[in-house]
């Protein structure tokens, strides 16, 4: 039984050091941010009225970036849209898709969209097509 838990807890420490290594992207937000706003013109972090700062300011859409991931997409719906309202441009969101599994967010994100006929353009950037 000792052996056991023993086993079981240098398992759990592995793992729990391994986790960060999981999270790692292979560039930072602003990396893709600064690439796609500028081949569009735009400025990047502007910020709102409210304080709150917009990804990318072009001179149609108001876009909020984020990695394509199980906690990201659904809030760069909602930042763009409150992006959108402080500047009266098109929401958009650009949600990067590093590997593949991602694409199930980009998705989702276009059926919510779609589902709830909300006014915001879906743009995505993976990094094989940017380096």
């Amino acid at each position: 039984m000792k052996k056991a838990l023993l086993i079981i807890g240098i398992l759990l420490i592995a793992i729990a050091l391994n986790i960060p290594a999981w999270a790692k992207h292979l560039h930072k937000e602003s990396y893709y941010q600064a690439i796609w706003c500028q081949e569009r013109g735009g400025e990047t972090e502007v910020v709102m009225p409210d304080g709150t700062r917009c990804d990318c300011l072009t001179e149609d859409v108001a876009c909020e970036v984020d990695f394509a991931s199980a906690s990201k997409w659904y809030e760069s719906i909602t930042q763009a849209l409150h992006y959108a309202m402080h500047t009266g441009k098109q929401a958009a969101i650009l949600l990067i898709v590093e590997k593949p599994g991602d694409w199930k967010y980009v998705d989702r994100a276009k059926a919510l969209i779609k589902f709830y006929c909300l006014p915001v353009v879906v743009f995505v950037i993976e990094p094989e097509k940017v380096d």
